[in-house]
C-alpha cells in the first residue's frame, strides 16, 4: 500500500507516462513470434491484471497503459514502450532485465522467465507483428459491449411489506433487478466509530455512510479480488489487501477524509489474504498466499521484517492488543504467534486436521481463537499454546471470526450460510444467524450490537446481535455515475438506491407485477432505511 512514484514503472506499476513509438512493422517471418501468437500468453499472465483497458481509467493501477490489444499497446501514452525493431531501445523489454529493482518489472514480482523475456525481445526485434488473432479470443470482453449482448442474470430481493387487498395487486412484495451474477462478498469493516461500513469484493471496495444508507466512496482502484480491509485504530486510513494469484500481492493504504490513495504496499509474490493493524496505528501486518507474513512501517510503507515460518499459504493474521505480538493461520494447519519485534515464532498452534483459515485475539490478550475448515472454534492459551476449549462451529467451513473491541462477543462467517455468535470468555455459542448464502466475511460494530455478513450471494447484511434480526440488506455494483449501481433496503420493505437501480428494477406483489407503481411511494425512504441500518425499530409502510 504505497504509492508508486516512479514514471516509468511497467509490468504492474505507474507506466502513465509511457507510450509507443509508432513505425511501420516489418512484415514477420515464418519463425517469429507474434502479439497473438506468443506475447500476449506472456501479458496476459504477468501483466493484463493491471494493464488492461478496462483499467484504463484507474491510472493508479494501469498507470494508464493497456496491454491487452496490439493497438493499445501501440497507442501508450507520452514515454516511448515500443521501438519497432531496436529491443534494446525499447522499455518493454529493458524493464523486465532491469537489475535496479527501483525500475525492473513485474514490480514486485519475481521477474519474468528468461524464454519468457526472449520471446518478447525477438517479438520487437521483428518489428512487434500482431500475427492472427485466435477467433476464440476473449480480448473483446475488455471493449464495450453493446446492450444487446450482455445478458444479466436477475436477483430478486424479498420484503416484509405486503400490499393490502384493497388494492389490484395484493401480497407480499419483492423486487427483481437484472443485475446478477453477482460477485461474493469477501470483505467487511466497520469504521472506529462505527458509522460506516466498507465492504469488498472483486475489483471494488464500496463504503457505505450508515447515516445516510448510501455509498460515501466507491473504490475501483484496487488489483484484483479484494480478500481483506481493515480501518486504522484512528478511522483515518483504509488497508485493502488483495492482489493477482500466483503473481503478486496488493496492498494499499486510502486516506479516508478524501479517499485518495496514499500508499501501495508492493513486495508480496502472491495475493495477499489478510491484514491487521497494531493498535496504536504504527504498524500493518499481511498475510499472503505466498506462505510469508510481513510486518509493515505504516508511514514509511518499508518492511520491518518478513516471517517465513509457514510452510504453506497463510490466510489471515491478527495483532495483539498490545501490539507486541501477532497471530496467525495457515493452509498448513497450524497458527503461530510471531514477536513483533523480532520477527521470530513464540509458539505454534497445533493438532488441527484441516486448513486454518481465521484467527483473532482476544482484546485482553490473553487467548486466541482459531477455525478453518475443521469447523470448531479454538481457544488457546497466548503464551503456551494449550489449547483451552473448544466451540462447536458452523456446518460448512468458518471463513472469518471477529470479536468487538471489549470482548464480549465473537462472530463466525459460516460456509453452511449462518454466522454463529459466541461469548468469548466462556466460548459457549449464543445464536444461529441463518443468512441464506455461504458468509465468508464478517464484522462486529465497535458497541458490539451489530454484525455484518459478506455473502456468496453477493450482498452484505446488517443483523442486530441481540435479537439476531436482519436490518438491511446492501448491494454495490459496476454502473453509471460516481458511485455505480446500489441498492440499500430494509426487510420492512424501504429502500434507498441510485437512479439506475431504480429504473430497472420490477416490482411484484403475490408474485404478479405490480401495475401502479406510485403505490410504492411510501418504500423511496432513505431515512427509513439509515434508521433500520442503526439497529432501531421502524413502523411498517402505510400503502394508500
Amino acid at each position: 500500500m504505497r504509492i508508486a512514484s516512479d514514471l516509468i514503472r511497467f509490468l504492474c506499476g505507474p507506466l502513465c507516462l509511457l507510450c509507443v513509438f509508432v513505425v511501420n512493422p516489418a512484415p514477420a517471418r515464418a519463425a517469429d513470434p507474434t502479439y497473438w501468437g506468443d506475447v500476449r500468453p506472456v501479458l496476459r499472465k504477468h501483466c493484463t491484471v493491471c494493464h488492461s483497458e478496462r483499467k484504463l481509467s484507474e491510472p493508479d493501477v494501469s498507470a494508464g497503459l493497456a496491454l491487452d490489444q496490439p493497438d493499445l499497446v501501440r497507442k501508450g501514452g507520452k514515454v516511448p514502450v515500443l521501438v519497432p525493431g531496436k529491443p534494446d531501445e525499447s522499455l518493454i523489454v529493458t524493464l523486465l532485465t532491469s537489475k535496479d529493482k527501483k525500475r525492473a518489472m513485474p514490480l514486485d514480482a519475481d521477474p519474468l522467465p528468461a524464454a519468457d523475456v526472449a520471446t518478447i525481445r525477438k517479438w520487437v526485434a521483428a518489428g512487434t507483428p500482431e500475427g492472427t488473432r485466435p477467433k476464440d479470443d476473449d480480448a473483446t470482453i475488455a471493449r464495450p459491449a453493446t446492450p444487446a449482448k450482455v445478458r444479466k442474470l436477475d436477483v430478486t430481493f424479498a420484503t416484509k411489506a405486503a400490499l393490502p387487498k384493497t388494492v389490484a395487486t395484493p401480497g407480499p412484495l419483492d423486487v427483481t433487478l437484472p443485475v446478477g451474477p453477482l460477485p461474493p462478498v469477501a470483505a467487511v469493516a466497520f469504521s472506529p466509530d462505527g458509522r460506516q461500513l466498507a465492504t469488498g469484493t472483486y475489483g471494488r471496495v464500496t463504503v457505505w455512510d450508515l447515516d445516510a444508507a448510501k455509498p460515501a466512496k466507491v473504490l475501483t482502484n484496487v488489483l484484483g479480488a479484494v480478500n481483506d480491509l481493515k480501518f486504522s485504530p484512528d478511522g483515518t486510513l483504509l488497508a485493502v489487501a488483495g492482489g493477482q494469484p500466483s503473481a503478486r500481492g496488493d496492498l494499499r493504504l486510502f486516506d479516508t477524509r478524501d479517499w485518495k490513495l496514499v500508499a501501495s504496499l508492493g513486495g508480496h509474490l502472491d495475493t495477499v489474504s489478510g491484514v491487521s493493524w497494531s493498535p496504536d496505528g504504527t504498524r500493518i501486518v499481511s498475510a499472503s498466499f505466498d506462505k510469508t507474513v510481513r510486518l509493515w512501517d505504516a508511514k514509511t510503507a518499508g518492511v520491518l521484517h518478513t516471517f517465513t515460518g509457514h510452510s504453506d499459504f497463510v490466510y489471515a493474521v491478527a495483532f495483539s492488543p498490545k501490539g507486541d505480538w501477532y497471530a496467525t493461520a495457515s493452509k498448513d494447519r497450524t497458527g503461530r504467534v510471531v514477536d513483533a519485534a523480532t520477527g521470530k515464532g513464540l509458539v505454534t498452534f497445533s493438532g488441527m486436521e484441516q486448513e486454518v483459515l481465521t484467527v483473532a485475539v482476544r482484546p485482553d490478550g490473553q487467548q486466541v481463537v482459531t477455525s478453518g475448515y475443521e469447523t470448531q472454534l479454538s481457544w488457546w492459551d497466548a503464551k503456551t499454546a494449550e489449547r483451552v476449549r473448544r466451540a462447536g462451529g458452523p456446518g460448512g467451513a468458518t471463513h472469518e471470526v471477529a470479536l468487538d473491541p471489549k470482548g464480549t462477543l465473537a462472530a463466525a462467517a459460516g460456509g453452511d450460510g449462518t454466522i454463529r455468535l459466541y461469548k468469548p470468555e466462556a466460548g459457549d455459542q449464543t445464536k444461529a444467524v441463518i443468512t441464506g448464502s455461504p458468509v465468508f466475511a464478517v464484522a462486529v460494530d465497535p458497541a458490539g450490537k451489530r454484525v455484518a455478513g459478506g455473502g456468496a450471494d453477493g450482498t452484505v447484511k446488517l443483523w442486530d446481535v441481540a435479537g439476531a434480526r436482519l436490518l438491511a440488506t446492501f448491494w454495490s455494483g459496476a454502473g453509471t455515475g460516481e458511485q455505480g449501481d446500489w441498492l440499500a433496503f430494509a426487510p420492512e420493505g424501504y429502500y434507498s438506491a441510485s437512479d439506475g437501480v431504480a429504473a430497472k428494477a420490477a416490482w411484484r406483489a403475490g408474485g404478479k407485477p405490480v401495475a401502479d407503481l406510485k403505490l410504492l411511494a411510501p418504500l423511496k425512504n432513505a431515512g427509513g432505511v439509515a434508521k433500520a441500518a442503526r439497529g432501531e425499530k421502524v413502523p411498517e409502510p402505510v400503502f394508500r
